[in-house]
C-alpha cells in the first residue's frame, strides 16, 4: 500500500478519530503487525501538538502462554504499578486509541475459563477508574491488517497478497481511501440527520422479525436518544469512536427485552469464533442460548458477570452498505458489526441519556443503563430484517423494511 495513502489514514485516526489537542497525552495499544504504519501514527499524532505518545504492544501468543502458566490468583492481580498507571489515566485523560489486527482464531486452545476468573478478578479493581473516566476523553478503535486476520479472509492469496487486499478493505469501508476527512464531516452529517428523525418519534419500543427466526422486542429508556457518529466528552472535544462506522445506536431499558435472536454473522470473541447461534431473553434477561461452534464460550460470555446476560444497546445499520455490500466477512467485530444491525450484551452507553452530564452514574444505572464489564456487539442484520418501532403513544413506524432504513432522511 502506498504510504501516502497512509498517511492520510493515519492522519483521519488523530484528526477525525480522538480529535488530539494541544498538549495532549495520546496511547497507542496496537498488535506487533504494522509497526511503520504505529510510526507514521505516532508522527500524526505529534503533528497535532500531543505532549507524549506512548505506544503499548501486545501479542496473542504471549497471551496464551500467560494463561497457561500463570495461576488464576497471578491472573486476578492488578500490580500496583499498573493501578498506578490507571489513576494517571484518570488524571491526564489522554486520547486512546486502539488498532486491532489480531488474529480470529488467535486464542483458539486457550483455558477460557482460567482467563475469565482472570478477568473478573482484575476487574474489581479496575471498575472504579473506568467509571471515574467515563465519558471524559477522546477515543478511536480502528484497523491494520494481521498476516493471519488477512490469511483467514483471503486463504487463496499468498501473505503478502492477503495484506494487501485486506489494506484496500480496510480503507475502502473506513471512507479512509480518498479524502478521508471530507468524507468523514459528510458522513457525519447523514447519520446525525437519522438520529433527528429517530428522536422526534418518541420510540417505546423496537420489534425485530427476521424469516431466520428473530422475534425480538426491546424496550428502550424514554430519555435515551440515538447516536451515531461523531461523539463529544465532557471536556468538551468531538471524537469518532470506531473507525469505519455505520451505525446509529441507542442503549435500551435493562430488564426490558422479550423474545429470541438469532445471529448473522460470526463472533470473534476472546480469540475464538462463536458462529450460528441464538440468545433468548426473558424479563430482558439471556435465559437461554445455542450455537453451532464454541456454544460454551457463548455462555462463558453471558455468564461474565450479572450484566452480562442483559441488552446495552440496539444498533441499526442499513444492509445496503459500504462493508455489507464489499461481500465480505471480516471475522472482527468492528466491521462485522458495521455490515449489519447489531446488539450488544453487558455494558450500556451513559452518554444516551439525554442531559447525562448532570446526573451521577448510579442515576443513570437506576434509568435502565445497564453494566457490565463486558461490551460484547453480535451481529443479526439480514437481507430480511424488520423493524418496527412502536411508540408511546401507541402508534406504530416501520423503521426498517427488508434489511434497510424504511424512511428518507
Amino acid at each position: 500500500m502506498k504510504k501516502t495513502v497512509l498517511r492520510e489514514y493515519a492522519r483521519l485516526i488523530a484528526v477525525m478519530g480522538v480529535n488530539i489537542q494541544k498538549g495532549q497525552e495520546v496511547i497507542i495499544i496496537a498488535e506487533l503487525d504494522q509497526p511503520e504504519f504505529v510510526e507514521m501514527l505516532v508522527a500524526e499524532c505529534y503533528k497535532c501538538k500531543a505532549s507524549k505518545v506512548t505506544v503499548q504492544f501486545e501479542h496473542q501468543p504471549l497471551t496464551k502462554l500467560h494463561v497457561k502458566y500463570q495461576t488464576v490468583k497471578k491472573l486476578s492481580t492488578v500490580e500496583k504499578w499498573e493501578e498506578e498507571k490507571l489513576k494517571h489515566r484518570c488524571e491526564a485523560l489522554p486520547c486512546m486509541i486502539y488498532l486491532l489486527s489480531e488474529d480470529p482464531d488467535g486464542l483458539a486452545g486457550i483455558n477460557q475459563e482460567k482467563m475469565s476468573k482472570g478477568s473478573q478478578g482484575r476487574y474489581k479493581v479496575i471498575k472504579p477508574y473506568r467509571d471515574e473516566m467515563d465519558n471524559k476523553y477522546q477515543w478511536c478503535i480502528a484497523a491494520v491488517p494481521g498476516v493471519k486476520w488477512a490469511k483467514k479472509m483471503f486463504p487463496e492469496l499468498s501473505r503478502h497478497q492477503a495484506v494487501e487486499k485486506l489494506w484496500e478493505a480496510i480503507l475502502y469501508t473506513s471512507r479512509a481511501d480518498k479524502d478521508p476527512i471530507a468524507q468523514w464531516e459528510k458522513h457525519n452529517r447523514d447519520l446525525a440527520k437519522r438520529c433527528e428523525f429517530l428522536n422526534s418519534l418518541g420510540i417505546d419500543k423496537l420489534h425485530y422479525t427476521s424469516a431466520k427466526g428473530t422475534d425480538l422486542t426491546v424496550g428502550m429508556i424514554p430519555e435515551a436518544v440515538f447516536m451515531g457518529g461523531c461523539e463529544e466528552s465532557l471536556q468538551g472535544y468531538s471524537f469518532n469512536a470506531n473507525i469505519p462506522s455505520e451505525e446509529v445506536f441507542i442503549s435500551p431499558k435493562k430488564g426490558a427485552a422479550e423474545g429470541i435472536v438469532y445471529s448473522t454473522k460470526p463472533l470473534s470473541y476472546r480469540g475464538e469464533i462463536i458462529d450460528n447461534f441464538f440468545i433468548e431473553f426473558k424479563e430482558g434477561k439471556a435465559v437461554k442460548w445455542g450455537a453451532q461452534k464454541n456454544e460454551s464460550l457463548l455462555g462463558e460470555m453471558l455468564n461474565m458477570d450479572e450484566g452480562a446476560a442483559y441488552l446495552g444497546e440496539c444498533a441499526l445499520v442499513p444492509f445496503d452498505s459500504p462493508i455489507s455490500n464489499s461481500g465480505l466477512t471480516f471475522y472482527n467485530t468492528l466491521f462485522d458489526e458495521n455490515a449489519s444491525c447489531h446488539l450488544a450484551m453487558g455494558e450500556g452507553f451513559t452518554n444516551t441519556i439525554k442531559d447525562y452530564a448532570s446526573k451521577s452514574l448510579s442515576e443513570l444505572r437506576e434509568m435502565g443503563i445497564n453494566d457490565s464489564m463486558i461490551h460484547v456487539d453480535f451481529m443479526i442484520g439480514s437481507e430480511d430484517l424488520d423493524i418496527e418501532a412502536v411508540l408511546r403513544d401507541g402508534s406504530k413506524v416501520q423503521i426498517f423494511k427488508n434489511g434497510n432504513w424504511a424512511f428518507e432522511c
